[in-house]
């Protein structure tokens, strides 16, 4: 179906907030609708000389496109060989040049006389160009009116979507376990979180339809939900990826019970597949995809499936260039994206110039193919990087994996060590009393995380001091070991709830920044800690 003949989005407008209901264009920024004519001499603005601005040229030298390859073969593993497959065949020197002047040259140019003033807070036309063609290529909206807005990353954009979306005394609905600062974020608002089960793919849809279909306002004591936070591919902390079968479920139910679906997908592209053993993986890489491959390889957004218009979908360049640009954006009905648009003028105004110099010239320099290229190398350095992260685990534990109906869990157990052998015929090993597994993982498919379930059950002192207080210890003993991990509390919507103590506890683990032989070495020590946490240090 062609674009112009798609459905607009239908009204949803009593899905706003009071807040939102209540904003009015700021004054000052009604005017800047006037500040494109030629024929206009603006007195009106309490806006800087561009001449006083003491930047005047930003320059960048940036990695060309096709800096990082889309496959790297498989060897055999050493930690040498690792470092090398790591960057084989980026040419150091593939090298792009960036100049952002302060005036164009000509019309249209991106140019720091705009961009480091007072601006729009939709962001530069030239990224909203950009934005709106990818969006269009990559997603595939189902319906027709469809808008993009900038926004100044994916924290913000949920901040405006919680206050635009959300009265105090509602409640969301989220994952059993979720990003910590999206509850956050709503909390000090009165905004409380309803866990939602998940699996390996994330959100359980037959969870979702049991939570809204018998929901009973007197015993809740809250309104039935009407915003879904969700992390569908990568999803944190688990690294799930949601595939389309499950989004077409979950998105009937949010259309019979009126539910906006808040699509936060910062890992979006960096689905990295199941993880495949390093004994059984194949000798050779597979051929290079070409990007319509690549693009057709990822799952779906819960865009290519909105025909109404309740799909908020948050993006942003935090994974994919670089955190500290700060810049993302909103796809989303045109009434939602009018009354962000209302926040960000009295908020954050407008996304940081110096970000949007950067990021919009980097892309025109770039251009679609070009930053879809850029992509398929990162997936591949982050699913190098997961998989050598997993094979790590399996060097300093022994690891055996078991099957699910959906996916491979895999149990780790503090390794059998080889003792001194009393004389040349004998070799006797240590023997536990009981072998058990300290951890379990369901590899991760997307994102930047794993997630370790860790045994606390078979812990002596769990029946006194339960899985919170020895999560807490654990992490403690990492620390001082010289390992920092975030403990599974940190991502329980409802962490504040000290009277649910239900084991098993968790740990999330990032593999994503760390060089190879940092991370090798938290493992190690790693596994050090957990043989003195579970074993008291006797090796008996």
């Amino acid at each position: 179906m062609l674009h112009h003949e798609l459905p607009d989005a239908i009204d949803l407008s009593h899905h706003l907030s009071k807040v939102a209901r209540a904003r009015v264009i700021s004054p000052l920024k009604e005017l800047q609708k006037y500040l494109g004519r030629s024929d206009i001499i603006s007195l009106a603005g309490g806006l800087p000389h561009p001449d006083l601005f003491p930047v005047d040229e930003l320059s960048a030298n940036v990695y060309s496109q096709d800096a990082f390859p889309t496959e790297i073969p498989p060897t055999k593993p050493s930690l040498v060989s690792w470092i090398t497959r790591l960057f084989s065949g980026r040419d150091q020197n593939k090298w792009d040049k960036l100049k952002v002047p302060r005036y164009p040259k000509q019309s249209g140019d991106i140019n720091l006389a705009t961009l480091l003033q007072y601006g729009l807070s939709t962001g530069s036309p030239q990224l909203q160009e950009f934005i709106k063609e990818f969006t269009s290529r990559v997603y595939k909206p189902a319906y027709g009116n469809w808008s993009i807005l900038v926004h100044a990353g994916n924290t913000d954009g949920w901040m405006k979507a919680v206050m635009t979306l959300c009265d105090p005394g509602d409640v969301i609905l989220t994952c059993e376990w979720t990003y910590p600062s999206a509850v956050a974020t709503a909390h000090p608002l009165g905004i409380k979180p309803i866990p939602v089960p998940i699996d390996g793919e994330g959100m359980r849809s037959d969870a979702l339809f049991e939570i809204l279909s018998t929901w009973d306002e007197v015993e809740r004591g809250a309104k039935r939900p009407r915003v879904m936070y969700t992390v569908p591919v990568g999803q944190n902390p688990t690294g799930a990826t949601m595939h389309a079968q499950r989004k077409k479920e979950i998105y009937k139910n949010c259309v019979q019970f009126d539910v906006i679906i808040v699509e936060d997908d910062p890992y979006y592209f960096l689905q990295e597949g199941p993880y495949v053993p390093r004994k059984d993986r194949p000798v050779y890489a597979k051929a290079n995809m070409n990007n319509e491959g690549f693009l057709t390889s990822l799952v779906p957004s819960y865009l290519s499936l909105d025909y109404q218009g309740r799909v908020v979908r948050l993006d942003t360049f935090s994974k994919t260039i670089a955190p500290g640009c700060r810049l993302g954006w909103f796809t989303c009905n045109p009434l939602f994206a009018e009354r962000f648009e209302r926040q960000g003028e009295t908020s954050t105004q407008a996304p940081c110039g110096f970000g949007q110099a950067v990021v919009a010239s980097l892309l025109m320099n770039w251009k679609f193919d070009g930053y879809v290229r850029w992509l398929q190398g990162l997936r591949a350095q982050y699913r190098e990087r997961r998989n050598f992260c997993l094979d790590c685990f399996g060097d300093f534990f022994e690891l055996e994996a078991r099957s699910t109906a959906s996916t491979a869990i895999y149990d780790g157990y503090i390794k059998t060590k080889p003792i001194q052998p009393s004389n040349k015929w004998t070799e006797e090993f240590v023997h536990r009393e009981k072998r058990f597994p300290v951890f379990s993982f369901v590899p991760p498919t997307s994102g930047m995380f794993v997630w370790l379930q860790i045994n606390f059950r078979d812990h002596s002192s769990f029946g006194r001091l339960g899985h919170k207080n020895l999560e807490r210890r654990l992490m403690k003993e990492f620390a001082e070991a010289g390992v920092l991990i975030g403990p599974g509390f940190f991502f329980d919507p409802n962490m504040l709830d000290d009277a649910n103590d239900e084991g098993p506890g968790h740990f999330r683990l990032s593999f994503s920044n760390e060089d190879f032989a940092v991370l090798r070495k938290a493992i190690g020590i790693m596994a050090t800690v957990l043989e003195a946490f579970f074993y008291g240090g006797d090796r008996l």
